[in-house]
């Protein structure tokens, strides 16, 4: 007997009790999707790698499409006094401004106090959150999941994969984003600061510079979220440094400087994240059905990353829990997902694509955001591109 043999054994003998529905990955759409399914009385366990509360690499504003969904799972938002945000500024990186009304509007929450809540919301409603916990291998064989975890291995009628951006099982499902040489979609590095400073509470900005964009607006407690996006090839030019980064390129844009050099900061060193990729995804792999960040990013400039990881997770809701008590089978259900992802999302990731490809070159955003300014209906237009209705 190989040691391989040894190993599936000794993984055999800690296998735990078989569950209805395993979620890998304990973001937005992972802890929403637990929340419904649980609901609706199924067995539901969701793994994730971190403790919570925990920072992300994220721009912390809400569409207000998801409003009324996130207060439907039991978080209590009306109650919590979160900054609503109803305008948008938009600057070139030589610091030319244009401001618009935002047709739906936002608010403003930190993950780390957004999935903190939702966390304990899953758990107090009987979800097995289990923290710490990292999966290296999903195998479906005989209509159920094997996963194995660094905590044995679990077994699933159904798995959804909600692990963000970029995960170990892309890499070893080969997934093709992983794979593909650098583009301008994707290699991207994000850093996200907290900090305190003088900035209007009902406004998000978005200041260009050099090959990136960086977006500032209001969370809980006066605090506001500092996140940015650019190549790594521009962190390469500067010495792999991000202090240096941000003084030689985000400071050229003035209202950045302002902001990194008159702000207070929270803590010293940033949250960052490497390797981002807004290639096109596959919605489902090997019969895990993908949600958020995993199934497709949309750009952060346009503000709906979190919007759609929620939507996304009521969409695989509907499907899974029919799937689940028997009324549908897999590849229904697994085609009328893919389905109505792409209807409710496919357009809105190409408008992202689009308007992505306007910003990052100086010349062009400064002589685009100058063409924009007499036409704010344009502008409205693109944002309602790029965003939905309430659901």
């Amino acid at each position: 007997m190989d040691n391989r043999d040894n190993t599936s054994i000794e993984l055999l003998k800690n296998k735990h009790e078989h569950v209805d529905l395993a979620i890998v990955g304990g973001g937005l759409a992972g802890l929403s999707l637990a929340i419904q399914a649980i609901a609706h009385g199924l067995k539901v366990t969701l793994f994730e790698k971190e403790t919570y509360p925990f920072h992300r690499v994220c721009g912390e504003y809400i569409s207000m499409e998801s409003f009324p969904f996130l207060e439907s799972l039991g978080l209590p938002l009306g109650e919590m006094e979160l900054p609503r945000i109803k305008r948008l500024q938009v600057s070139a990186p030589n610091g030319k401004l244009i401001e618009q009304d935002l047709p739906l509007g936002g608010f403003g929450i930190s993950r780390y106090l957004l999935d903190y809540q939702l966390s304990i919301i899953a758990k107090n409603n009987g979800v097995n959150v289990l923290e710490n916990s990292k999966v290296s291998d999903i195998q479906f064989e005989t209509n159920e999941f094997n996963i194995s975890t660094n905590a044995g291995v679990f077994s699933a009628t159904a798995v959804a994969g909600t692990f963000g951006k970029r995960s170990n099982l892309d890499i070893k499902w080969h997934r093709p984003f992983t794979r593909e040489k650098p583009t301008p979609l994707n290699n991207y590095i994000g850093v996200k600061y907290h900090v305190s400073t003088d900035f209007p509470y009902d406004r998000i900005a978005l200041h260009n510079f050099e090959n990136g964009y960086c977006g500032i607006s209001a969370v809980e407690e006066g605090k506001y979220c500092l996140c940015y996006l650019t190549t790594s090839e521009m962190l390469k030019k500067n010495n792999h440094s991000i202090k240096e980064l941000e003084k030689n390129v985000l400071f050229q844009n003035p209202h950045l400087k302002k902001i990194f050099t008159t702000a207070r900061f929270e803590r010293a060193e940033p949250v960052t994240i490497s390797q981002i990729s807004f290639e096109k995804k596959g919605l489902i792999e090997n019969h895990v059905l993908l949600i958020g960040d995993a199934a497709g990013m949309i750009t952060p400039l346009c503000g709906n990353g979190m919007s759609m990881a929620l939507h996304g997770s009521k969409i695989a809701a509907g499907l899974l829990i029919p799937f689940l008590k028997g009324i549908m089978s897999r590849d229904e259900m697994e085609k009328k997902y893919a389905h109505a992802w792409n209807q409710q999302f496919a357009g809105r990731l190409r408008t992202g694509r689009m308007i992505q490809s306007l910003f990052g070159k100086p010349a062009v955003t400064n002589i685009f955001l100058s063409a924009m300014k007499p036409f704010p209906s344009l502008i409205s237009k693109l944002i309602r591109e790029t965003h939905g209705d309430p659901f």
